[in-house]
């Protein structure tokens, strides 16, 4: 096996940033003690070795999107394209579609986990089961209410895959049917919905494990009316945030992350991600590009024009987040909230995967290039 060690690197293990040392890894795995005698070696010059990015919110890259195409393929195409920009473990993510649609975006997830796609963790599916007075971007004439059909189909796909993550609102979905997927192993998160605070605890109590891209498309927090922002606030569970600094304002985040500690940064990553491209189509409806923001042309925000490694940097700049604290919830956090594999998001000793190369500036981190063994 192809043995490689780094040398000066700053070491971020998935919880604390380490003085510049040699890491070694072997076959895709972190040694116990750095052995830069054996071997090819690589001088990071104090660059940080970090883990690939764990991201559960990926709705495309590489100029394709999921839900035109819910394939093998496609997702082929999506995790490279996100690799390149540091996402080593990732949910594809299909929002609200026609029941075929969403059978297919199954097959595919089951198709590319068999064959393990490099990559794919699972799958995401955000919606159909939501509520249209929230639906955001989602198409509302798709939205409905969850049949017992459909949950036997989710319960199907909960067997097949190692992390099945559905994205529903208690306006369309029962507390049993949240407790028959919980039971199962499904990451219930709540999300797209007008909720009440006390609706949506009960729907916390009933399995749910957390909330879908915090404050965007749910009922916000006021001083009587706490809303799913406030319980999910106050309750400390999973929860999605898309720092870009335009979904969430700095203010926002910054308390958000003061209240609870299980917050961690997804992309909601579109088909553009990865690209130069100036626009997309979403369900027949025109996406534009510009200044960082990807709207319909109604204004509505559809998705982000964001990666991970500007996600941190925005904790950094905007919420004066520690650098190691940053980048935990780029990695070890949204790997515990999806419970994927061990190793996934960090990189202590005997840990599996593929590390990254950040370098930090004054804007924050930047992705460079890592010589690999």
């Amino acid at each position: 096996m192809t043995r490689i060690t780094y040398l000066n690197a700053r070491l971020f293990d998935g919880w604390d940033l380490h003085e510049p040392q040699p890491v070694s890894f072997e076959g895709g795995r972190r040694l116990p003690e750095a052995d830069p005698g054996g071997g090819a070696t690589a001088d990071l010059e104090g660059d940080i070795l970090a883990p690939g990015f764990v991201d559960l919110q990926v709705n495309g890259g590489g100029g394709v999107l999921f839900n035109h195409d819910p394939s093998a393929a496609t997702l082929q195409t999506i995790a490279r394209a996100h690799r390149r920009l540091g996402t080593a473990h990732l949910l594809p993510t299909l929002i609200t579609d026609t029941p075929e649609v969403t059978r297919a975006a199954i097959t595919a997830a089951r198709e590319a986990c068999a064959a393990r796609v490099p990559g794919i963790a699972g799958l995401h599916l955000e919606g159909p089961h939501l509520s249209v007075e929230k639906c955001g971007a989602h198409d509302p004439g798709l939205i409905r209410p969850m049949t017992e059909e459909d949950l036997a189909t989710l319960l199907a796909a909960a067997r097949d895959l190692p992390c099945l993550k559905v994205t529903l609102a208690p306006e369309s979905v029962t507390e049993a049917q949240v407790a028959a997927l919980a039971e199962a192993g499904v990451y219930v998160a709540l999300g797209h919905s007008a909720c009440d605070a006390e609706t949506a605890r009960a729907y916390i109590r009933a399995g749910a494990r957390g909330v879908t891209h915090l404050y965007n498309a749910m009922s916000q927090l006021s001083a009587r009316a706490p809303g799913l922002t406030g319980a999910a606030l106050a309750e400390g569970v999973w929860a999605g945030l898309i720092a870009d600094g335009v979904h969430v304002a700095p203010e926002a985040m910054r308390v958000a992350l003061a209240a609870n500690p299980r917050i961690f940064l997804v992309s909601d990553a579109m088909a553009v991600a990865g690209t130069e491209a100036a626009e997309f189509t979403l369900n027949g409806r025109r996406i534009l590009r510009a200044g960082g923001e990807l709207r319909l042309e109604d204004g509505t925000l559809a998705g982000a024009d964001l990666d991970l490694a500007r996600a941190v940097s925005v904790l950094m700049r905007a919420c004066h987040a520690p650098l190691p604290w940053a980048l935990a919830r780029a990695t070890r956090l949204p790997a515990e909230a999806a419970e994927l594999h061990v190793g996934a998001g960090r990189l202590r000793p005997g840990d599996a995967g593929r590390p990254i190369r950040l370098r930090q500036g004054p804007e924050g981190l930047a992705l460079v290039p890592l010589p690999v063994g």
